[in-house]
């Protein structure tokens, strides 16, 4: 079932929902939580020239199955962990924070390095965040940004997404102090599935975005 045309019609419909007007009043901050997310950011940016930033992160994935996603580790090394997985498998929590750290040190340095030349992310206490990404699929990349910001004091968070599951907005819903989103879906497949098409989000427009 294809929603959208590509991210900027993704955009189109999210900003039928989004206080613009109060975004650009309030400077509000854009932070995108994937290379898509930098896309719809750069897209919703156009006329409000907001400030953008990525909030970088990465998964933490089961031994022999790459594919599980047991939790997500944050740039700040904030961690999210899918609790009933762990168990379920008989995962040593030991296990999913030594994975945690070994990601941070190994690859999220590494991008902070390649994306913003070393600098951390934007500084979020007493501002109104917005948080942005092309879709959710278990929920753990956007549970994990959302403490990630609350750790960092901000003045609101808001999240958005064009599509999204049902269970995964009912659980994001209550931490926010709004969430936006056009497309709640009862059975979701994966994000690409919605989009008609999804351009590759190159190294140097993400630099140039990060850097202006």
């Amino acid at each position: 079932m294809k929603l959208f045309e590509d991210r900027k019609a993704a955009v189109s419909a999210l900003n039928e929902l989004l206080p613009l007007p109060q975004m650009q009043r309030e400077s509000w901050i854009l932070i995108a939580l994937s290379e898509g997310g930098i896309a719809l950011c750069q897209e919703l940016n156009v006329r409000m020239k907001l400030k953008v930033d990525w909030l970088l992160g990465e998964s933490i994935t089961a031994p022999q199955n790459p594919q599980c996603e047991l939790g997500r580790v944050s740039e700040t090394e904030e961690i999210v962990i899918n609790d009933d997985l762990v168990k379920a498998f008989g995962i040593q929590y030991d296990y999913v924070y030594g994975e945690a750290h070994r990601k941070h040190e190994e690859k999220i340095l590494s991008r902070i390095y390649h994306y913003r030349k070393g600098r951390p992310l934007t500084t979020l206490r007493g501002k109104k965040v917005l948080l942005v990404d092309q879709g959710a699929e278990s929920g753990l990349k956007l549970m994990c940004a959302i403490k990630t910001v609350l750790s960092r004091s901000p003045d609101a968070l808001y999240a958005c997404a064009p599509v999204m599951p049902k269970e995964v907005y009912a659980a994001v819903e209550p931490l926010c102090d709004a969430l936006f989103c056009p497309h709640v879906l009862e059975d979701y497949i994966e994000t690409s599935c919605y989009y008609s098409e999804l351009e590759d989000v190159s190294d140097e427009m993400i630099i140039k975005i990060l850097g202006d």
